[in-house]
């Protein structure tokens, strides 16, 4: 056999072989647990879903279910998985994005998520096509299957409208990697399949809940159409609701009963950082300063570099010198970040004009290192809008692609004020001192930490005020409430599970199970357990929003 044919197939017997691994981690804990759980059958049990975390492997969010699913059986608290067994004609993660025809790769996620979920209850749902359903939605453009909504009885509480249109966008989106979507057939056909999976969820997740009266429904993520259809479900049978996302640090998770992806976080006014919390802080900033950091197993910054001669004698030449920081425009944040613009690009249109009156200042406009990572490329970056706008040609731009690493941070040192949309370098500009201008809602704009003003006009007319005066000063509270914010988010709702996983080494995001013993899995043993479960087992749907937080 040639070279390349023996490293193929060395490359997937190491895949099969770590898979198996996992799995036989899995299993073993599974039976270890079963000896212990004597479940307390009068309460009702907690539902969890979680269908857009992996095909095979487990994913960081696959993990986290099965984990709080055995916490919450450790604690005497039934659990019911919901799993898609060939449930939806087209998945999030088995898209083919180049082929909207490929059927999902169902046969290994299956058998996957019978071991995954071996740990419960599985109530599995196929796919049933409404026929009546496909036959509305055949001719009807993209814009008007976005807004397409559909009315369905639904067991025991009868007759409602499905929003199944909103429902399916953030996927596709996703799946896409981009935020405007042609109106031609593979666009449309994708869109139409994910509607009519949508709907199936919708009336299998119905028929479940509608029967159980779960106490509480678990779903990752929430914006992505299989769980964001259960949600939708879980709040018309007036039904608590918990989504749960991947947290700031490596292996913590973060829940909410809001939008895991908005972070929604209650920080009280009373709350002041003590000289050991500034310490933690500190010490944790050190390390993100230098690009030290992953999120989900993503290294972003492989390496990062100091701002070159080159560029240094070009900003001699002005004024000063403004940063424009921008987001991955498919990102599930940002349908909660569209506030004031309608989307990313056209607040950078909208720039775009201000910079072309303001020869004074140099723009240095800065992909997201994000658009550029291996299997999640944005087919809408922002390297292709700076390639139509020719923004380059301008003699007061300087722009920096996703995959060219140079420290932000030393950009920030260097600017009279930092613009964003709604990226994390906001807040830690505010961190450092520096004035930042918001033109998305951000995690952090829940507290006083940037100027964020609400609308297109007020936005122009206070960066077209920061671009005139001599200096600009950020108010005295957004760096007090930026490292606040940054405290809770890092050590308050990032809720660990390190003690029970560790990194797959095969595929990046993906995980294995340490060793450990059973009793780990109790509230006694483990503080992040402890916050799940007792919260869990108090939620009640007219509870304000909240996000679980572990104890100081």
């Amino acid at each position: 056999c040639s070279e390349p044919v023996m490293s193929y197939a060395q490359k997937v017997l190491k895949q099969h072989w770590t898979r198996w691994q996992v799995n036989r981690e899995v299993r073993r804990l599974v039976r270890q647990v079963s000896r212990q759980v004597k479940l307390d059958q009068s309460r009702a049990p907690v539902v969890l879903f979680n269908a857009s975390t992996r095909l095979t492997g487990m994913s960081l969010n696959a993990s986290f279910s099965l984990l709080l699913g055995l916490g919450l059986q450790m604690a005497g608290i039934p659990v019911v998985r919901f799993a898609c067994e060939g449930g939806m004609s087209r998945c999030v993660l088995g898209t083919d994005r180049d082929d909207p025809d490929q059927a999902p790769p169902c046969r290994a996620c299956i058998a996957q998520s019978r071991t995954l979920f071996m740990d419960a209850p599985t109530v599995w749902f196929r796919y049933q096509e409404d026929a009546a359903l496909r036959q509305r939605l055949a001719d009807l453009t993209v814009d008007q299957l976005a807004e397409f909504e559909w009315s369905a009885h639904l067991p025991r509480i009868g007759e409602r409208s499905l929003p199944l249109g909103a429902l399916a966008m953030p996927a596709l989106r996703w799946v896409l990697r981009r935020h405007h979507l042609l109106d031609e057939e593979p666009v449309r056909k994708l869109l139409r399949e994910y509607i009519l999976s949508a709907y199936r969820v919708v009336q299998e997740f119905a028929s479940l809940v509608g029967e159980l009266r779960p106490s509480a429904v678990v779903v990752f993520n929430g914006q992505f159409f299989p769980e964001a259809a259960a949600r939708w479900v879980a709040r018309e049978y007036a039904i608590p609701s918990v989504s749960h996302e991947v947290g700031l640090l490596p292996f913590t998770g973060y829940f909410t009963t809001g939008e895991a992806t908005a972070y929604p976080l209650d920080i009280p006014d009373s709350f002041v950082l003590s000289e050991a919390q500034n310490a933690r802080l500190d010490e944790y900033l050190s390390r993100r300063f230098k690009g030290q950091f992953s999120m989900a197993g993503v290294q972003f910054w492989p390496e990062m570099r100091g701002l070159d001669e080159a560029f240094l004698r070009k900003a001699e030449q002005f004024e000063q010198i403004v940063p424009i920081f921008t987001n991955v425009i498919f990102d599930t944040s940002q349908p909660h970040s569209n506030v004031v613009f309608p989307h990313m690009f056209a607040w950078l249109d909208e720039v775009l004009e201000v910079i072309r009156i303001h020869p004074e200042t140099l723009f240095v406009l800065r992909a997201h290192p994000d658009e550029h990572r291996a299997g999640k490329q944005s087919r809408e970056s922002v390297a292709d809008w700076a390639a139509q706008r020719e923004i380059t040609a301008l003699p007061n731009v300087v722009f920096y692609d996703s995959d060219q690493f140079v420290s932000s941070y030393q950009l920030i040192q260097r600017s009279k004020f930092v613009m964003i949309y709604n990226s994390t370098i906001g807040l830690e500009a505010a961190i450092l001192g520096a004035p930042v201008l918001c033109a998305g809602r951000a995690r952090f704009t829940q507290l006083p930490t940037v100027f964020f003003p609400q609308s297109p006009a007020a936005y122009l007319q206070q960066l077209e005020t920061f671009l005139s005066l001599g200096k600009v000063d950020a108010l005295p509270e957004f760096q007090v409430n930026a490292r606040r914010f940054l405290y809770y988010q890092l050590f308050r709702s990032s809720l660990p599970f390190d003690a029970y996983l560790e990194d797959e080494r095969l595929w990046t995001g993906f995980v294995r199970l340490r060793r450990f013993g059973v009793e780990q899995l109790t509230a006694a043993k483990s503080p992040t357990l402890q916050v799940l479960v007792s919260e869990l087992e108090k939620l009640d749907i007219k509870q304000p929003v909240f996000s679980f937080l572990l104890p100081e």
